[in-house]
């Protein structure tokens, strides 16, 4: 069974390959702008299933394989916030942010081409942010890793640092929680070991 990674994140794809698994990568080319006003978890899962179904309709799909699109946000006083426009966005955030706790959700929607069925959740971890200073923010936006990402931070980058706990899946916070999408998987009736390739297992 061929995994079918639905997301240009260089980060999604290589947390999947460190838990054995080398998904061929299509990237859906949805417009996120297109999904507003919606509460963050809800806006997560919707823009995964648009971006796994745009993915599904293309030809150069293999017919045996689960498709897989992911969306974050974190939410933060009610609001969603995926990747800031701009510096000035980012460090705007970052003020409001640090010393604070957000949630990050992460939807995730599954599809067997086989089958056309689909499977999709949302996954949700709490990051706790350290209290930096103005000084600190400048510097880290202006490496330009806070533009890229859900919430202007990695946890698995520059941004390590600065975050100080995460309560719940630690994946989740990088873009794909493993748990949720091998939960997904046998939803759909396949073995999670299945995905594992012979060099991920190596």
């Amino acid at each position: 069974m061929q995994l079918v990674l639905a997301s240009a994140s260089p980060a999604r794809l290589a947390t999947l390959r460190s838990a054995g698994i080398d998904p061929v990568v299509i990237v859906s080319g949805v417009d996120e702008s297109q999904l507003d006003g919606l509460p963050p978890a809800e806006l997560a899962l919707q823009l995964a299933e648009l971006k796994c179904a745009a993915v599904a309709e293309r030809d150069d799909v293999p017919a045996v394989a689960l498709v897989l699109g992911c969306d974050s946000v974190l939410e933060l006083d009610d609001q969603a916030l995926g990747k800031p426009a701009d510096a000035a966005t980012a460090v705007e955030r970052w003020r409001a942010m640090r010393g604070r706790s957000g949630v990050l959700r992460t939807g995730h929607c599954l599809r067997d081409m086989g089958t056309g069925r689909v499977a999709a959740a949302t996954a949700s971890t709490t990051v706790h942010f350290a209290d930096l200073s103005d000084a600190e923010i400048a510097a880290y936006v202006a490496t330009g890793e806070p533009l890229h990402v859900a919430g202007a931070f990695t946890v698995d980058g520059l941004g390590g640092a600065f975050v100080t706990g995460i309560e719940g899946d630690h994946h989740n916070v990088v873009g794909v929680s493993l748990p949720l999408v091998r939960e997904l998987v046998a939803e759909l009736g396949h073995e999670w070991t299945a995905l594992w390739t012979a060099s991920g297992t190596a």
